[in-house]
């Protein structure tokens, strides 16, 4: 018999549409705010402050203002400029820590260069930081405490449960060891007993820790960086990454030729198309499962915001479940 009859074909690369869960996550907290305020009388209310001109920031804090509207969560957007000194930051975020009816503040990344970013996440109350970057959440977190975490890695989290994904038991690698993404998120899976692995810019022999890897988190900012030799065959691949591809010939040889013809058309009309950490082509000849870039990650962290939102505010009025999350 031929060696062909008798192997199995291997089957096709599982997409983790992370579009679908958001759009879920988005529905139950609007659900929630319905209740609150027929229950309680209470409409959970988000303050988003922008510094400066930044194009990227504005869009971000544009879909985060968009996206309380539609779940109807009462959002206020401070648009400052920036020429703002850190001074009158903080005393804005002050006058915020003390509006009772305010239950989130998110003072949007990156701030203005020679702005103390520290400073700033630390002036925020802990018990409104639907961030989750405060030190005080991020100590919570460590411990295995109830706490407001980072959206990034709860989406990450969310995504996998309900993709039916098994954490528990499971060796997950973390490729990036940032206080937004990699750190919270191993964090996040140790927590639900994975067996856990960080990765960075120091370590040797990438690929011999990816390749064990049942779970493998790629959030290191290089586009493509991960390939198909850092994957283990038919491992679970959740790309964080954002970047911009605008030559038409690099693209060609990063998607494959369902996705390429797509890709370049969107390179010809936008200047760019996405791609994340992970090399898409290869990585769809070896994963078991992959998150698209975009309709993956992304969509997940402002649904997640949405939800920390809310958790602040059940916590803060002491309301039923109001007790943050893991």
């Amino acid at each position: 018999m031929a060696s062909s009859s008798i192997e199995k074909e291997r089957r096709p690369t599982r997409v983790l549409d992370g579009s679908r869960v958001a759009v879920e996550i988005k529905r139950e907290v609007a659900e929630t705010v319905t209740l609150l305020n027929r229950v309680y009388g209470v409409s959970p209310r988000l303050a988003v402050v922008r510094i400066g001109d930044d194009q990227a920031s504005e869009v971000y804090v544009r879909n985060k203002v968009r996206t309380s509207a539609e779940v109807g969560i009462m959002s206020e957007h401070f648009a400052l400029p920036a020429t703002t000194t850190i001074d009158e930051l903080l005393n804005l975020i002050t006058s915020l820590n003390n509006r009772e009816e305010v239950d989130g503040i998110l003072v949007q990344l990156p701030l203005p260069g020679g702005m103390d970013s520290a400073r700033v996440l630390e002036a925020i109350d802990p018990a409104k930081d639907v961030d989750g970057f405060h030190p005080i959440n991020v100590g919570r977190l460590a411990q295995g405490q109830l706490a407001l975490v980072p959206c990034t890695p709860a989406g990450i989290i969310e995504l996998l449960v309900r993709e039916g994904i098994e954490i528990e038991g499971a060796r997950a690698c973390v490729v990036g060891r940032s206080h937004i993404v990699g750190r919270p998120v191993a964090a996040l899976l140790l927590q639900r007993n994975a067996t856990v692995t960080i990765c960075h810019s120091f370590t040797r022999d990438l690929s011999s820790a990816t390749s064990q890897a049942d779970i493998l988190i790629a959030a290191i900012g290089r586009p493509a960086f991960i390939r198909g030799s850092h994957i283990k065959p038919g491992a679970i691949v959740v790309d964080v990454g954002m970047n911009k591809v605008t030559d038409e010939g690099a693209a060609r040889a990063l998607f494959n030729r369902e996705e390429v013809e797509r890709r370049v058309e969107t390179i010809r009309k936008r200047g760019y198309t996405l791609i994340g950490d992970v090399h898409p082509a290869e990585a769809s000849e070896v994963a078991g499962a992959l998150t698209p870039v975009p309709g993956g990650v992304g969509p997940l962290t402002v649904a997640m915001l949405m939800r920390n939102t809310v958790d602040a505010c059940r916590c803060r009025r002491g309301l039923e479940e109001g007790k943050g999350r893991k």
